[in-house]
């Protein structure tokens, strides 16, 4: 209905979710098979650009679930393997998911995120969510632990607001709750910029290997280099704020090409390239929230936490935590009294995965970790335990912990061999991450 002047239009859900990414439309129909009334509000239309394209083997059994597998297989370039290329080291080290110790899942997708969230998303209203795209969350207020009231406005100026027992943010890196709490903070243990740009021509492994993500570490970060279909072939430099300060008057374009010309292995497969889209930039890379929910709104994927992609993990943890998201409301909705019990979980759930993969990220640019990447060795089954990680099995049954703490333990006892080395590892990463303020950034697109 609408009030009294004619103007908002006024509405009542279950569940609102705010973002049509791989969260907000995982989460959602899930909730309609549960039997809730579900609104999704997208602010953009579908299909449209996003960065994110590489896709991990764990990512397979929850396009089954959502039944959208087939449509994935079609527009996704098979991913077997990562491969690491190092400066300090002659040889590239690829990790094939086949070695994984659960060998169920022996590869992934790289897709063109354009196709696959609108894969997604068609799917959700499909399963009967009510998706409403060119409207954007403005607003939200919580009166009472059981309801909430959202504003919203539409691309053509309409204004609506919604009434909902649960709201689910899924905005991504809009962080639309976190902001409005004001409890989104950097993450003071890592702190990355990003330019990234689509590439045709790049040269790429021969046969199965094709399709294979390639990160190649320089100087100044790492560069990640992931094929898709059609011959296109994302690239992107993540780097450190003092070296994004370096980039003075230069266009983002230039930066990012100069960046690839440092880095040679990358600038000899895009030696015969050409750009085929606008080259983006994005700062303050690495965030986490003060929490994961209240008494009746969650925080999903990248509207909780965002860390550095170097292990593709972004897609993983923005659909698994739809998954884990929908049982908690569920839970919530059918059965207060166990709601605080649900919410706990779901709140160790969040933090597990991004717990998970930060350990290796704020150490992957140590000299004796990258040692330990590019000249793995299986004792105590840690290679496939490592392996195992890269494919994202983090959450099921796959038994590796023990091998990752020995794979810890391992790391700790060469640190202690090199105290030297491992204190100028140390002491660089310190470097690397301080903050430095970057108007440049503020401006990029």
């Amino acid at each position: 209905m609408q009030d009294e002047a004619g103007g908002t239009d006024r509405r009542e859900c279950d569940v609102l979710v705010i973002g049509g990414g791989p969260a907000g439309s995982t989460v959602a129909p899930l909730l309609v098979e549960k039997g809730y009334r579900v609104v999704l509000l997208e602010k953009a239309r579908h299909p449209r650009f996003h960065i994110g394209e590489s896709l991990l083997p764990a990512n397979l059994p929850l396009f089954e679930r959502l039944g959208v597998a087939g449509d994935v297989r079609a527009i996704g370039m098979e991913k077997w393997g990562a491969e690491f290329v190092s400066p300090q080291h002659a040889m590239p080290q690829a990790f094939h998911f086949a070695d994984a110790w659960d060998k169920s899942m022996p590869y992934a997708y790289q897709v063109k995120r354009a196709e696959f969230d609108t894969i997604l998303i068609r799917n959700a209203a499909k399963k009967g969510v009510e998706v409403h795209e060119g409207c954007k969350a403005r607003a939200v207020d919580f009166p009472r632990d059981d309801k909430a009231v959202v504003r919203a406005r539409y691309d053509d100026g309409r204004e609506v607001e919604w009434t909902a027992r649960f709201v689910v943010d899924a905005s991504g890196r809009d962080t639309f709750l976190a902001n409005r709490f004001q409890i989104k903070h950097r993450n003071p243990r890592h702190n990355s910029s990003a330019v990234y740009g689509h590439f045709s021509g790049a040269l790429r492994n021969d046969g199965q290997a094709a399709g294979n993500i390639t990160i190649f570490w320089f100087e100044h970060g790492w560069f990640w280099f992931i094929p898709m279909k059609d011959d296109v072939t994302s690239v992107g430099m993540v780097t450190w704020p003092y070296f994004m300060k370096t980039r003075g008057e230069r266009s983002i374009e230039r930066f990012l090409m100069d960046g690839i010309a440092t880095c040679p292995a990358l600038a000899r497969r895009l030696a015969g390239a050409q750009l085929i889209h606008q080259v983006e930039a994005t700062g303050n890379f690495s965030y986490v929230s003060e929490r994961t929910h209240g008494a009746n709104y969650l925080l999903l994927g990248d509207a909780y936490a965002f860390i550095d992609p170097v292990f593709s993990s972004g897609v993983l943890l923005a659909m698994h935590s739809g998954v884990i998201g929908s049982a908690a409301i569920d839970t919530c909705l059918k059965t207060p009294a166990e709601a605080t019990a649900a919410l706990k979980r779901f709140d160790q759930l969040m933090q597990h995965g991004p717990k998970q993969f930060s350990w290796f990220i704020y150490r992957v640019t140590n000299p004796i970790m990258r040692d330990f990447f590019m000249g793995p060795k299986n004792i105590f089954r840690v290679k496939e335990a490592l392996l195992s990680v890269l494919a994202g099995d983090i959450f099921g049954k796959t038994p590796i912990w023990r091998s990752i703490h020995m794979f810890k333990l391992l790391y700790y006892i060469a640190n202690a061999i090199q105290p030297r080395r491992a204190f100028m590892g140390w002491r660089r990463r310190r470097f690397n991450i301080r903050r430095v303020d970057d108007p440049a950034l503020s401006s990029a697109p």
